[in-house]
């Protein structure tokens, strides 16, 4: 089976064929996609708010942001309008419809207070600071219903649910035995979450307007050169030919476009369809090729250097840098994608499954030679951390290269083709080819010519990469919509956290786990696991994120548990982005399910066991944060990380049931329990760890070779 660009297409198209449409999985799988596409003046005015909402962040973030909460407002205001102009008032309502009339209304009655809060902050805070007029409290009441219902349009219910319920917690709470106040008049409430910096303008806002914008931002610009088609390229020539190759294909390419998305399940849906039926084509079950790539694409958002959305805020709460959250995150995500390589070479040596041939690969330094420039803006963007530069202005800078380097290379491309005219002998050696009819014969590949046609393949493939002015707009189209349920989510969410520091519930929250755990570090930590993973349930990774975070984390930081605050934050961040992958609500898994034409919660079992590692690790940084580079001297880090690699390694036996042959119930107990003890830092569980893989490698080197002779 060839894998060039067309028959790329005859695999997509022979996956189409079997009767999957992705653009309807996407829809079913990801509230996001659901969105209108109006016919007409409707859809350029979408696109003319889209592209404005893309240039007034680029602009801001190269020369400088408004005061924050004028820029959210900004923010906000553009978001809202896009929302209710793109989703309709029912998620399935037809797609290709002219927008009604009272959408319309909505959009601009969302952007009102917004347009008025931006025009009237100073004479708020000058004048009436604390005593808001009528006026105020009605463009707050107006903000927070347009709100609560432009998530629910993008989202689902559960979020705006959650808000509406920490809204009525604010008033009536005095009337609750166990978690009440002295409660809050609807002056307060609104003058709490509209004009203060603890509500709808907090901290996720700001975050959102700001860093999580331009870096969805970039990779809608990187996508736009072809970086999505280079990845899977990229990862085919570095996997493809190993043992059940197209499983790390989907591995590696999807830990690398979720770099660039932070989104799984659409992660899933860009390179499932490719990845998913090339593995079913070599051997892997339909479940089983569903499932690794679901846990591929999830894990994208634990991946550095560009994590989810909820990094950033996570760097906020700490009050360090992005750069400190994404190098605590390095040694987990290495540990989660090992887990995943390991165990999908198990299942292909269980299943006696071979790699692709060499020979329909891609080549890896062709390759390179071809788009190796796209690497590059990744790569600025790492650089530009390190040395000290704000995210924002790391993306800003990536843009700028990416925009840059697409016309550079175009350029010298075009000029060396041209210039490959001036050489005689081509040009003689181009006449008689014409001559003789072979202008698209073997003429072109041999001889004189090779050199003209290399040229001319060159530049065809930096006019493909190319940001042209068309393929920009659309950048800045696609990575508006991108950003917009972040947005919606994070304003909203913002709610729960404004009644969290009005109130004083959160740490009312957090004194009740830590008393119904009676203070054991253990229990607590499962507690928050629970709520995390069924607030993923509903909540969108970002979400669930700042409310976990916000009401559990503190249990963990507070005395007398007293557990870093890296870890604990990083511990709810896994565990709900881990509610992607957790059966009854799966929907990472569910969309690869039905790329693959396999059961769902059976798929979601499998994913839930590929993924067991990104269960495991949390517990064990919390106990020893020495693998989030938390008080770590180099060489107990090199044992830490050889060791805990180790024990993903017999974790990987332990889920699949194979190490050169079946391996026996009680020698999976024993890799289990090997895993356990290499994955918890200490010479000694070290070396119970390794003592466990030297027997179970002899006794399965004997078994095996028993078995051949």
């Amino acid at each position: 089976m060839s894998l060039k660009n067309g028959d790329l297409k005859q695999e997509s198209a022979a996956t189409r064929s079997e009767g999957i449409d992705f653009d309807e999985l996407m829809r079913k799988y990801d509230t996001e996609a659901r969105f209108r596409t109006p016919p007409g003046w409707q859809l350029t005015l979408i696109v003319f708010l889209c592209v404005t909402l893309s240039a007034f962040h680029f602009y801001t973030a190269g020369m400088g942001l408004l005061p924050a909460q004028k820029h959210g407002a900004v923010h906000l205001g553009l978001v809202l309008a896009c929302v209710f102009l793109l989703y309709p008032i029912k998620s399935g309502m037809p797609k290709n419809v002219k927008i009604p009339i009272y959408d319309f209304v909505f959009a601009a009655l969302a952007a009102l207070p917004l347009i008025y809060l931006v025009y009237q902050l100073d004479t708020i805070a000058m004048e009436r600071s604390g005593l808001p007029s009528d006026m105020d409290l009605f463009m707050g009441f107006l903000l927070i219903v347009a709100l609560l219902e432009a998530t629910r349009r993008i989202s689902n219910p559960v979020l705006p649910g959650l808000a509406v319920v920490a809204l009525l917690y604010c008033y009536f709470g005095r009337f609750m035995p166990a978690l009440s106040h002295r409660g809050f008049s609807i002056t307060r409430i609104i003058n709490h979450m509209y004009l203060g910096t603890e509500g709808i303008f907090g901290v996720p806002l700001e975050v959102s307007s700001t860093f999580v914008f331009m870096f969805i931002l970039f990779g809608s610009v990187l996508e736009k050169t072809g970086m999505g088609r280079f990845i899977i390229d990229l990862s085919m020539a570095l996997a493809g030919w190993s043992t059940g190759g197209p499983a790390k294909v989907a591995v590696v390419a999807s830990g690398l476009m979720g770099t660039i998305s932070g989104s799984s399940v659409a992660n899933v849906c860009t390179t499932g369809m490719f990845t998913i039926p090339l593995m079913k084509s070599v051997g892997y079950k339909p479940y089983f090729a569903g499932a690794v790539e679901a846990v591929a694409s999830t894990g994208g958002q634990i991946m550095p250097p560009v994590m989810g959305a909820g990094a950033f805020i996570m760097a906020q709460f700490l009050g360090v840098g992005y750069l400190e959250v994404a190098v605590a995150a390095i040694v987990p995500a290495l540990l989660y994608y090992f887990a995943v390589i390991v165990q999908v070479h198990f299942e292909a040596k269980r299943l006696s499954l071979v790699g692709l041939p060499r020979e329909q690969l891609p080549k890896i330094g062709v390759l390179l030679r071809e788009k190796g420039f796209l690497l590059i803006p990744l790569i600025a963007i790492v650089y530009l951390l390190v040395a000290g530069f704000t995210p924002l202005m790391a993306a800003f800078a990536g843009i700028l290269v990416s925009l840059a380097l697409s016309w550079v290379n175009f350029l010298f491309r075009w000029a060396m083709t041209r210039l490959a005219f001036l050489d005689k002998s081509i040009v003689d050696a181009l006449q008689e080819a014409r001559k003789n009819g072979e202008v698209q014969a073997v003429a072109f590949e041999e001889g004189s010519l090779k050199p003209l046609m290399r040229y001319i393949h060159m530049e065809n493939i930096a006019r493909e990469t190319l940001l042209t002015p068309k393929r920009l707009m659309g950048a800045f189209e696609a990575g508006a919509r991108g950003a917009l349920s972040v947005a919606c989510a994070c304003a909203c969410v913002g709610v729960v956290v404004g009644t969290g520091t009005l109130t004083g519930l959160a740490l009312r929250v957090a004194g009740a786990i830590v008393e119904l755990a009676g203070g054991h570090l253990l229990l607590t930590l499962f507690f928050t696991m629970c709520a995390s993973i069924l607030l993923g349930t509903g909540l969108p990774t970002t979400a669930n994120f700042i409310v976990t975070s916000t009401m559990a984390a503190p249990a963990l930081i507070q005395e007398p548990l007293s557990v870093p605050a890296i870890a604990a934050y990083m511990f709810v961040f896994y565990f709900g982005i881990a509610a992607d992958l957790t059966p009854p609500v799966a929907l990472a898994a569910y969309a690869g399910a039905g790329i693959a034409g396999a059961d769902p919660m059976k798929t979601g079992a499998v994913a839930f066991k590929l993924a067991l590692a990104g269960f495991l690790v949390p517990y064990i940084y919390v106990y020893n944060p020495i693998l989030l580079f938390v008080g770590a001297e180099p060489l107990q880090m090199i044992q830490a990380v050889a060791t805990a690699l180790i024990g993903v390694f017999l974790l990987a036996m332990c889920t699949i049931g194979h190490y050169k042959a079946h391996l026996h119930w009680i020698l999976r107990t024993g890799a289990f329990l090997g895993a356990l003890a290499l994955l918890d830092p200490g010479t000694f569980t070290d070396v119970i760890g390794l003592a466990l893989l030297v027997l179970i490698h002899l006794f399965q080197t004997a078994k095996a070779k028993k078995a051949v002779s």
